[in-house]
């Protein structure tokens, strides 16, 4: 979530002491469920990509908080979301977690009520109908739903405005010159981490950590290394400002291509990068609150979060590759693919070290080193929607 610097104030870290959210965020009940309704229930979501829902009639479903969705592609081909229930009595309609529809029809399990995949309702088994009953009064809750470069995102919200594009951090990187919507999936990480959703965030938007906890990163980016995300968080940057140093400047180190074990990219470099692209080693895009997005030189990685409950959060990476990478018979996915799922459970293990401190009855809140200039920035976006939910007194 850095921010660019400014020319009048290039420096980014904080210059004064801010609290972190209370200690109770991360574990009470009811703010796990103030997050849900102000933040998760009102928010783009990434939910899949479109190539997960690739033939029409083929769905899947997705559990958000208590919320469960049902994404589909309809006969004609277009994507559409709704609340997994039936309008009769509430039943469940889809069981399984992905398939395909066996005809354009949904039918509740339960009554066998039908819908369209359209979402209205076509037919009720019942010998009558109520008088005045007028099944178009009567369609699947329908959810709003917006595609991004190839990724599906959909929002509870009755009135959601804006799209997946406009959801994105103002200062997240532009990723436009990388082909996201042809890249194919090379490997899936699945693991649920003991720590509250915001627990994760906090530490992907510092790098305070890296060098304790992330030693192999910190020697492919050395910029980690001192604890820094970029130039602009040294107080001292002007110092170095035309040193081009990777320890100073950010990027990879000397000779390295991409995040690896080895450093090297195992496949073909994507064509349209530019050359400041190549150099920075990494692009990240931020959608709060559920994933990012990082662009590299020969493949693309994606996480996704849904928080399981106060202190549980499942996290899904995926890794894309183009078609060409994957077939290659030279090319050595492993190796990349060893090398994120390292950062990720060092990353998820340190998160779960987090959560299991704040529970002391002594801990109200905590304080930000300048560097955790993101982290406030994450908290008064947490603040923010925390409030506009609240009621007014």
């Amino acid at each position: 979530m850095q921010p660019g610097p400014s020319e009048r104030d290039p420096y980014n870290g904080l210059t004064r002491a801010e609290p972190t959210l209370p200690s109770s965020a991360y574990w009470d009940a009811e703010a796990y469920q103030r997050d849900l309704d102000a933040i998760w229930y009102k928010s783009w979501l990434l939910v899949c990509r479109e190539a997960d829902l690739a033939q029409p009639l083929a769905f899947r479903t997705f559990r958000i908080g208590t919320q469960e969705i049902v994404v589909l592609r309809d006969e004609t081909g277009a994507l559409r979301a709704f609340h997994n229930t039936c309008r009769h009595r509430g039943s469940q309609l889809c069981q399984e977690s992905e398939g395909r529809l066996k005809a354009r029809l949904i039918t509740c399990p339960y009554h066998a009520w039908s819908y369209s995949l359209r979402g209205d309702l076509v037919r009720v088994p019942s010998k009558s109908l109520p008088e005045g009953f007028d099944k178009a009064e009567h369609p699947l809750y329908r959810v709003a739903l917006s595609v991004w470069s190839g990724f599906v995102f959909v929002n509870l919200a009755e009135d959601a405005g804006g799209s997946a594009e406009t959801s994105f951090d103002p200062a997240s990187g532009d990723l436009s010159n990388w082909p996201l919507e042809t890249l194919v999936s090379g490997h899936v990480l699945r693991k649920v981490m003991n720590c509250n959703w915001k627990i994760f965030w906090e530490n992907f938007n510092e790098c305070l950590h890296c060098p304790g906890v992330h030693k192999d990163l910190s020697r492919l980016v050395p910029i980690y290394g001192r604890g820094l995300m970029g130039r602009h968080d040294d107080p001292q940057w002007a110092r170095h400002a035309d040193n081009d140093a990777p320890e100073f400047s950010g990027g990879l180190r000397a000779g390295a291509e991409t995040w690896s074990s080895d450093g090297q990219a195992h496949g073909p470099v994507f064509a349209d990068l530019t050359p400041a692209e190549r150099a920075a080693g990494q692009t990240y895009a931020t959608s709060l609150p559920s994933m990012f997005i990082v662009g590299h030189v020969d493949y693309v990685r994606t996480v996704r979060l849904v928080p399981l409950g106060p202190e549980q959060t499942e996290l899904t990476a995926e890794w894309l590759f183009s078609s060409e990478a994957l077939e290659a018979p030279s090319a050595d996915i492993d190796n990349i693919v060893a090398f994120g799922r390292q950062v990720l459970e060092e990353d998820a293990g340190i998160c779960e070290v987090n959560q299991k401190g704040l529970r002391s009855m002594r801990h109200k809140a905590g304080v930000l080193m300048p560097e955790e200039y993101d982290l406030h920035r994450f908290h008064n976006w947490v603040r923010e929607r925390s409030a506009a939910h609240s009621p007014k007194p």
